[in-house]
């Protein structure tokens, strides 16, 4: 086990203690996103609103795959084996499950949750070329 392992086991450790708050951010992000959608909100807002829940989606993404890592152990950094035998264990695959549940979701309001709006159109002078 080499020095490095154990200073990202413990960094990870740290990051991974933090998972329920960000993971109630996440919650507070969609339940903004969906009372906008009821609300019938404008466009803008409706991307502002899935734009935050991705953001909040990302970050509890990274706190769970920072806690699924320190739950596979210090060992699992550097062998392939250890970090397969730690995913077999009961937490280490909820954690693994939950890490594939996170990062479906927050595709998913990539893909269909974030509203796109359009870009204000730009006019150029008349007569004149446009400056690319």
């Amino acid at each position: 086990m080499s020095r490095e392992a154990e200073v990202r086991h413990h960094a990870d450790q740290e990051v991974g203690k933090g998972f329920a708050q960000v993971l109630e951010k996440a919650r507070d992000a969609e339940r903004a996103l969906r009372r906008a959608r009821a609300e019938e909100a404008g466009a803008a807002e409706l991307c502002a609103a899935g734009l935050a829940f991705d953001r909040a989606l990302t970050d509890a993404l990274r706190t769970a795959e920072a806690a699924k890592r320190a739950t596979l152990g210090v060992r699992a950094y550097d062998d392939r084996i250890r970090r397969r035998k730690g995913v077999a264990t009961p937490e280490g695959a909820r954690w693994v499950a939950e890490v594939d549940r996170l990062r479906t979701l927050r595709e998913e309001n990539r893909l269909t949750g974030i509203v796109r709006v359009p870009r204000p159109f730009v006019s150029t002078p008349a007569g004149g070329a446009s400056a690319h």
